[in-house]
């Protein structure tokens, strides 16, 4: 279960929650412009813009989870369980696997206009990257600093949706997601006016005007309180407000041990929480033991460079004494 955000008021970020029962040993991952990427059925990409992400490594092919590039494009996967269909190898389309999509869109393109139409060609196969790791099924959401849309490729083919929202769940697939919003447009920040019972009700708490918000961890539910904060948050122009503001965001949907438990000795959590400056490059996270906010900068490292660079997670709970 994962949660992505794409919000900003003077600048703009992008970034998500993977709410997973364990962890890939996953780390931050600069792929630079010179790291050779090798695709399944598309050869090698030799040259591509510059990306920031979290992931894992493996044969020196960087297999992300969520990412920026270098000209402010973000790309998160999130899981879509009985939803997603990968298609054999299809004549006359652009066949690549998920989990090549991410560096393959952000290799190449620049704004959300342009993976739109770059995935106009491309059909999802279903080639695994290995016996050890198969294939998840996934959607995903892009984002740049203009606007949001969701890919999901189902048994009726790849479609593209606007995402007015910001926002992506789990299941069930998008346009089910934003017509759901319909059943809570009485949701408000303000007082509540009492309508019916105007001569008896009475506002005897704060927040009252929340009342009925989702409060569950089912993706339909997130989706709602996500969007609800989101649209409700005020941070000030600054950019500490702002990512302070975006981690808000994705704790007000986030996942603790224990409140979904899979099995015995075996429970659902918040892994890691991401939020991306995409006008800087800057990759900030928290993990689950350790919430402080650390961060990479994509153009600190060797964007001309060869070999990518991997940053293992901050992962020890670590106190800040005052005296």
């Amino acid at each position: 279960m994962c949660t992505a955000v794409s919000y900003g008021k003077k600048r703009h970020y992008f970034g998500r929650n993977l709410d997973l029962e364990g962890n890939f040993g996953e780390g931050v991952i600069v792929a630079p412009r010179n790291l050779p990427i090798p695709f399944r059925c598309e050869g090698v990409l030799p040259r591509h813009y510059a990306m920031i992400g979290m992931g894992i490594v493996q044969g020196g092919m960087p297999l992300y989870f969520d990412a920026i590039n270098e000209h402010g494009l973000g790309m998160a996967g999130l899981n879509f369980p009985k939803n997603a269909v990968y298609f054999p190898k299809r004549e006359g389309k652009k066949n690549v696997t998920p989990f090549e999509i991410i560096p393959y869109v952000l290799g190449k393109c620049k704004t959300v206009g342009e993976a739109r139409a770059l995935l106009e060609e491309v059909s999802l196969v279903d080639i695994p990257f290995s016996e050890q790791l198969p294939l998840t099924p996934l959607h995903w959401q892009i984002s740049d600093m203009v606007g949001s849309i969701v890919v999901e490729q189902t048994a009726e083919g790849l479609r593209v949706y606007d995402n007015p929202t910001g926002i992506l769940t789990n299941n069930p697939p998008f346009p089910m997601q934003l017509n759901r919003l319909s059943d809570y447009m009485s949701l408000t920040p303000e007082e509540p006016q009492a309508r019916v019972f105007a001569e008896t009700a009475t506002n005897y708490s704060r927040g009252m005007g929340s009342v009925g918000l989702p409060g569950d961890f089912a993706s339909a539910g997130r989706f709602v309180r996500a969007c609800f904060v989101r649209e409700t948050l005020v941070t000030g122009e600054e950019p500490a407000d702002e990512v302070n503001g975006f981690f808000r965001i994705l704790q007000s949907v986030a996942v603790p041990r224990g409140c979904m438990r899979l099995k015995e000795g075996v429970y659902e959590e918040t892994v890691y929480s991401s939020c991306c400056d995409l006008g800087e490059g800057i990759y900030y996270y928290t993990t689950y033991a350790n919430p402080a906010i650390h961060a990479v900068r994509l153009h600190a490292t060797d964007l001309e460079g060869t070999m990518s660079a991997f940053y293992p997670l901050k992962k020890q709970f670590e106190v800040c004494f005052d005296n």
